[in-house]
């Protein structure tokens, strides 16, 4: 085996002067043709300085070991380069004179074949031994190196040891091979130290930058693990949440577990936690962690901002406000002094109330206050008093807990004026809210508080409330049918919409608004309108105001007709545009005018028009859809 292993050293020594020679390398030479100094040499060391690092007590170790038989220990890097050299200060003085110093190139091309060079290009140990060596120089030398691999198998470098032929020992080169080994292995576990210090130092930024409070905890409630924000989110110190067991964090840790072992998932649930400072609503979600046996042992849990949960949900179901003060068309005085006027009152947190006969816009005025408002970002929550059953309404505004009544979702749900916090909820109808609601709804502007239904726990909301009615409020109060203080916490900024017939100089304005919009919607071309018929239109007293102009350009634009006459304009009879003949409605335009004239007949009112045409609430909302009835 051992001469096997010397013809394979000879005839690899062979091929490198074989190579020594196309190199045109003069066997006389004593220097290396490359010797870097200064910056050069710098610019080596610095991108060595880990290898160097990590090889240094090894290199000390075995010099040690073999100082006495004044052998060098040497370093280079994957060219080749001398990064380190020890030894004692006799052969030190000899490798000297002959510029085996750090910077200077062992390389095959720049000084022959030798162990160093020869290890660089076949990477596999190798052990030269006086005449082994290309130059004549280096004749009084054996030397044994090995090279020294990275983590993925890449050349680092190589380690020498270098002494007079006179200790010339093939155990040498088992010792030098050895200590390359360690060298190797200890570089490899560098790495994946570094990475993994890494990879621990990114999972915990990111852990720490997820805006949401996440806790681990194990079945005996232990917390083993938290985020900054969920110090943040419950207001604890930090030494302060190692003293506590997870339920003291939260009301229902046996309802999650329970879930949890029932392999039923626990996700997006609002809990009520105990904070510091006070009680929080916040929105949960709990994830087991199993171990090898596929059993829980751990548990993760999720905490959210239950707000900003909502105000994202909102923006997803489209609970905003998309008007604005530039989208409203008028240039009558009355009208643009009320802009004006709720301009400045936009800001304001008092309650603001919209009059005004139905049809006249009092939705577009709200969310144009809303979007004008510092609160511009928030949702904007409307919802119509008079369309709510009246078993419903409290829930529909304040939520419920589970339990509050058959069919009550589990873990509740809240209401629309948690939705709205720090937002603006829309209460159109006002006027139709049951008398025992309006108690309720008092309470909550005054306080800033509310209860859901079958709960006392009071939830602080921060809503501006504008509320609107096509009624005479204050007759409503001096007939008992509205509490007078809700009035006068409701009427703190009035707000009157003149009706369509006092704004005659707008009639041409929204006649092309609503033909360019309508037209464009429904893939139809615009209907030029007569002046005749425009004048008639101005003179018309408009019952159902503007929403009452918009429903008349939309049936002009369908039918490409104008009614014979407005104020009939649901009759059969018509005026063809384009041609004489008589027109026969269908039975489905008959059906729509018939919604429509009832819907006029009870202001809006849509259980009183259901009531009417002996149909249920939701198969009218279902015909208005289909027939784009707008209420």
């Amino acid at each position: 085996m051992k001469n096997d292993l010397n013809k394979n050293f000879k005839e690899k020594i062979l091929l490198s002067h074989q190579r020594c020679k196309d190199f045109q390398l003069d066997s006389d030479m004593i220097f290396s043709r490359v010797i870097l100094t200064g910056n050069a040499l710098e610019s080596l060391m610095f991108r060595n300085k880990e290898l160097i690092r990590i090889a240094d007590p090894f290199m000390i170790q075995l010099n040690d070991f073999v100082q006495d038989s004044d052998f060098l220990t040497i370093l280079t890097d994957h060219e080749g380069y001398i990064l380190r050299v020890y030894g004692n200060d006799k052969v030190l003085r000899e490798v000297s004179e002959l510029k085996m110093i750090p910077g200077a190139s062992m390389n095959e091309k720049d000084i022959g074949t030798n162990a160093m060079g020869t290890v660089v290009f076949e990477k596999v140990p190798m052990q030269l031994v006086a005449e082994d060596h290309f130059i004549r120089a280096y004749h009084r030398w054996t030397c044994s190196c090995a090279p020294i691999f990275g983590a993925e198998g890449e050349l680092l470098g190589t380690l020498d040891l270098t002494g007079n032929t006179d200790f010339v020992h093939s155990h040498t080169l088992g010792m030098v091979v050895a200590a390359a080994n360690a060298l190797s292995n200890t570089y490899r576990l560098n790495i994946y130290q570094n990475q993994l210090i890494k990879a621990k130092n990114n999972i915990e930024n990111i852990f720490h930058s997820i805006p949401a409070g996440i806790v681990t905890s194990d079945l005996s409630g232990n917390i083993l693990l938290h985020n900054k924000h969920l110090l943040e989110l419950f207001a604890f110190e930090k030494k302060t949440i190692h003293d506590k067991k997870i339920w003291d964090l939260f009301d229902g840790w046996n309802q999650v577990l329970s879930q949890l072992n029932e392999n039923q998932a626990f996700l997006d649930e609002d809990v009520y936690v105990n904070a510091d400072k006070n009680i929080l609503q916040l929105n949960l979600s709990a994830y087991p962690v199993f171990n090898q046996l596929k059993q829980i042992e751990e548990i993760t849990f999720v905490f959210k901002d239950v707000k900003k949960v909502r105000k994202l949900a909102s923006k997803i179901m489209g609970s905003k406000a998309i008007y604005t003060f530039e989208k409203i068309i008028t240039q009558n005085d009355k009208m643009l002094e009320t802009i004006e006027m709720t301009k400045k009152i936009a800001d304001s947190k008092s309650t603001v109330l919209i009059t005004g006969e139905s049809g006249t816009g009092k939705e577009i005025i709200a969310q144009s206050i809303h979007n004008f408002s510092k609160r511009a970002g928030e949702s904007f929550i409307a919802i119509n008093c008079g369309a709510i059953p009246k078993t419903l309404i409290e829930s529909e505004l304040f939520g419920y807990v589970e339990g509050a009544f058959t069919g009550a979702k589990r873990n509740g749900s809240p209401g629309k004026f948690e939705i709205a916090d720090g937002g603006t909820i829309f209460l159109d109808e006002i006027g139709e809210m049951p008398v025992d609601m309006q108690a309720n709804l008092l309470r909550v502007i005054e306080e800033g508080y509310l209860c859901r239904v079958g709960s006392s726990i009071q939830i602080p909301v921060n809503v501006r409330i504008i509320a609107a009615s096509n009624r005479m409020l204050q007759d409503e109060v001096d007939q008992g049918n509205f509490r007078k203080d809700l009035f006068y916490r409701l009427n703190v900024l009035p707000v009157n919409l003149p009706p369509l017939r006092d704004r005659k100089e707008d009639i041409p304005l929204l006649t092309e608004y609503f033909m360019m919009n309508i037209s464009k919607r429904l893939n139809k071309r615009k209907i030029k309108i007569p002046e005749y018929y425009m004048k008639e239109m101005i003179e018309y007293s408009w019952p159902g105001n503007i929403r009452e102009l918009e429903n008349l350009i939309e049936m002009i634009i369908n039918t490409e007709k104008l009614p014979q006459s407005i104020s009939n304009k649901y009759c059969s009879k018509m005026d063809q545009i384009n041609e004489d003949e008589a027109h026969i409605p269908s039975l489905n335009e008959i059906e729509r005018k018939h919604i429509l004239h009832t819907l006029k007949k009870t202001n809006q009112n849509i259980m009183k028009s259901a009531k009417i045409l002996g149909v249920s609430r939701n198969t009218l909302y279902r015909k208005m859809q289909e027939y784009d009835i707008k209420c």
